[in-house]
């Protein structure tokens, strides 16, 4: 055994840059596996996972407090099949008016003295609790952008109660069963509360048994049964939340899943790239230990535990970076899904850790082995210079090529060995694959946050507030609007004002409304259309956008649910009047989980003739400077009442997940296949170190000599480019066109055709890139290596 121990410590003591290579390559390798299997942990159930972390609710009762007292109200908590409760809470309903634009609707508060409690564990994401009355903390919406939410510090006028107290908002929080719009004082509700009316109750409940509809109603016909008659207003089930919840995030969950699969992959590929060319080169330092008496069990034993070395040492480094990068990066993900926990798997750490050991140690012995079984006097013959003919024919075509003599030298390399050759192109085109599907992933994802965008300015009902402005300047941002809601302005006013403004391209009107349709339950959203603009933004599928009154346009979840398909006749039904339309056009429409549809006006003229569209989208001719746009247009609206503003470009949280990841594993990507064919080249160097003598003794510079070792991997990477592109490409269009599928979306052409011809050429040249980036420490090392040192070697 000491003896083996000599030979290990050899070993790695004499190829120190094989060595370090193997060891950075599995640390690198590693640490994308630990990020990658820690983002499908993430990616799997998230609002399970959220709902478990806060004891969510998995039934929210609301309770009629004219025909209950609060004192009865905790005995349902005994009630069958009920595992805790909390509660009861009292509730208000209040219309604010946010300093922030944005929606005004009503919103439901609740009094609770603390976030905390066996039921529904509200997480606060910033600013403190209520300590007293005044004070509001506000439940987040992630569905929003947080500049049209309320923010730190904003006071919130109430248009309803009338004459209700201002609340500050002093915290922002997120409960994932979503049991409140806002938490108050539970002092503070009485206030909140209309004169004569009724109080409201909250109770919050967790069911024994809770993962089916019927028990979930069974639980709540127990908890009926034991309050008075007619007492409990309503409740709302967790499946319910649940469903609304995965709407939000299903089309982009499995993109990360993506990026974990990705992350995994290259990890074990890399691994058993390195170390099957680590050990595949000691093939004839094998035939010296043959000869001096060792078996080969012996020399398969000393080259496995040989590779392991490094490769411990690169692991345990490998999952403690891994960790390292996953709270930050997952704790932007917790901000999506609603999830409290740091993102640190030890499963995952377990599971990768053992993963890259095993692919070390399996492929060193299998290199081993299959060197180990041959005749002592067949393995001195190998790992040297190649025998005479090989590559040969590519020596004499590259000598014909008007080029330097390093240059053609260095061309003809790898067609001498052509398996390891093989293994370098392999490498280099993994990283090349990996890199187009990484950043083309993120243009898709780029793309659909695009397609959000209707138009370059909005117009709001409500004029901007007058007056002085508050203490401290003028305050940031859009201008304020009055508490009160305003009154939906005169659309020919606007209409005239907008195409009366000089750089206006087109509008768009929208009104919304709720219509219902035969074969489904809910109401459905509906946006009518006013003006030439309409069509702005939403990417068509398949058919026309609607062109005259009676035409909608819905996608495909809305087809999917009606049984429908482009062309078809729906019956809609508002306001009791039954409107026959027809579909004339798919689009790309994720609002409303997909089921919202796109019409004109006028389809509704017989069912709301007096509708007025909400706001307006503008959309400039370029070079128009939308600054000065909304200024010019803001005076011509004075008399209007309604406000113009600049479209801000807001950035999902979930796409800062995935740009910043896919940027973290492109560079870690593109390391590890650079080391990759460092490793390779150092090897490849290595052996044929008395060439290099021989070429030296005849007068090659050590110039020339850098150029003929960065020319021998020009092949190998224009070869693993031109294969790894095309393989990054189809990656990137199958993942994301599934992806769309699995969120019952089909997804535009302009979301999985991103990539461009020049793009694809950089691509392709980016494998070169790669490949002389690896070869670059090699080749200073063979300039620098001395005459007679290299011609000793043999």
């Amino acid at each position: 055994m000491s003896a083996l121990g000599g030979v290990v410590r050899s070993g790695v003591g004499r190829r120190r840059v094989q060595t370090v290579v193997v060891g950075l390559v599995v640390a690198i390798a590693v640490t994308a596996g630990v990020l990658g299997g820690s983002l499908m942990v993430a990616s799997t159930a998230p609002f399970d996972r959220a709902f478990a972390q806060q004891h969510g609710a998995h039934l929210t009762a609301q309770f009629d407090g004219a025909k209950v007292g609060v004192a009865q109200l905790p005995a349902s908590a005994r009630a069958a099949g009920v595992a805790a409760a909390a509660g009861p809470f009292r509730t208000a309903t209040i219309t604010p008016a946010p300093a922030r634009r944005g929606p005004v609707e009503p919103v439901t508060v609740v009094g609770r003295a603390d976030p905390g409690g066996p039921v529904d564990a509200v997480t606060l994401l910033e600013g403190r609790w209520v300590t007293g009355p005044g004070e509001i903390v506000i439940h987040v919406d992630h569905r929003l952008p947080r500049s049209l939410q309320p923010q730190l510090g904003d006071a919130l006028s109430l248009s309803d109660p009338a004459g209700g107290p201002a609340l500050t908002v002093v915290g922002v929080a997120r409960s994932v069963s979503e049991t409140a719009g806002g938490w108050v004082a539970p002092e503070q509700v009485a206030a909140l509360t209309a004169p004569g009316a009724a109080p409201g109750y909250q109770m919050l409940y967790r069911l024994a048994a809770s993962d089916t509809t019927a028990q979930v109603d069974s639980g709540r016909a127990a908890i009926e049964a034991s309050v008075p008659a007619g007492a409990l207003a309503g409740a709302r089930s967790w499946l319910t939340t649940r469903t609304n919840s995965a709407g939000s995030t299903l089309l982009f969950v499995p993109f990360l899943i993506a990026f974990g699969v990705l992350g995994v992959l290259m990890a074990v590929l890399i691994i058993a790239n390195v170390i099957a060319g680590a050990v595949s080169t000691g093939t004839h330092r094998i035939g010296i230990l043959k000869a001096l008496g060792c078996t080969p069990s012996q020399v398969v034993r000393a080259y496995t535990v040989q590779a392991l070395v490094p490769a411990v040492v690169g692991a345990l480094l490998g999952v403690l970076a891994g960790n390292l990068l996953v709270v930050p990066v997952l704790a932007q993900t917790n901000e999506v899904y609603g999830t409290t926990d740091t993102g640190v798997s030890p499963l995952v750490n377990l599971l990768v850790l053992a993963g890259a050991l095993v692919t070390v140690t399996v492929t060193a012995w299998v290199a081993a082995s299959r060197a180990g079984r041959l005749r002592t006097v067949d393995v001195l013959a190998v790992g040297r210079t190649p025998g005479p003919g090989r590559g040969q024919w590519a020596a004499r075509l590259a000598a014909r090529l008007p080029l330097p003599r390093p240059v053609t030298l260095g061309l003809a390399q790898p067609f001498a060995r052509a398996l390891r050759s093989a293994t370098i192109v392999a490498a280099i085109a993994f990283g090349a694959a990996a890199a187009t599907f990484a950043v083309g992933l993120g243009a898709s994802l780029n793309k659909v946050q695009a397609t959000e965008n209707h138009g370059d300015v909005v117009i709001h009902p409500g004029a901007p507030v007058s007056g002085p402005p508050p203490p401290g300047g003028a305050p940031e941002g859009p201008p304020r609007v009055s508490a009160e809601p305003p009154p939906l302005p005169d659309p020919l006013a606007v209409v005239r004002a907008i195409t009366a403004q000089a750089g206006t391209s087109g509008y768009s009107g929208v009104a919304h409304t709720e219509v219902t349709t035969a074969g489904l339950t809910s109401p459905l959203d509906l946006l009518a259309f006013t003006g030439d603009g309409s069509a702005y933004g939403y990417e068509m599928i398949s058919g026309n956008w609607f062109g005259r009154s009676g035409e909608i346009v819905v996608s495909r979840p809305f087809l999917t649910a009606t049984g429908t398909e482009v062309g078809d006749r729906v019956v809609l039904v508002d306001h009791g009047t039954r409107i026959d339309t027809r579909i004339v056009g798919e689009t790309f429409n994720p609002e409303s989980r997909g089921m919202q549809i796109l019409t004109a006006a006028a389809t509704l003229a017989a069912s709301q003739p007096e509708l007025r569209p909400m706001e307006y989208h503008v959309t400039l001719d370029p070079g128009t400077d939308p600054a000065r746009y909304v200024e010019a247009l803001n005076a011509a609206l004075g008399s209007v009442e309604a406000t113009a503003e600049v479209v801000e470009q807001e950035v999902d949280e979930i796409l800062v997940v995935i740009n910043t990841l896919t940027g973290l594993l492109t560079l870690m990507l593109v390391t590890v296949a650079a080391l990759g064919v460092l490793n390779m080249v150092v090897l490849e160097t290595r052996e044929r170190v008395h060439d290099l003598g021989v070429h030296k003794a005849l007068g090659m510079t050590p110039r020339q000599t850098t150029v003929m070792v960065v020319a021998s991997v020009v092949v190998t990477g224009l070869v693993g480019g031109a294969v790894g592109v095309p393989v990054g490409v189809v990656m990137q269009r199958v993942t994301v066109a599934e992806m769309g599928h699995a969120a019952g979306f089909n997804l535009p052409a302009s979301v999985i055709d991103i990539y461009h011809p020049v793009e694809l050429a950089l691509f392709g040249l980016g494998g070169l890139l790669i490949a002389v980036l690896g070869a670059l420490l090699p080749a200073g090392w063979a300039a620098r290596t001395r005459t007679a040192t290299a011609l000793r070697t043999e």
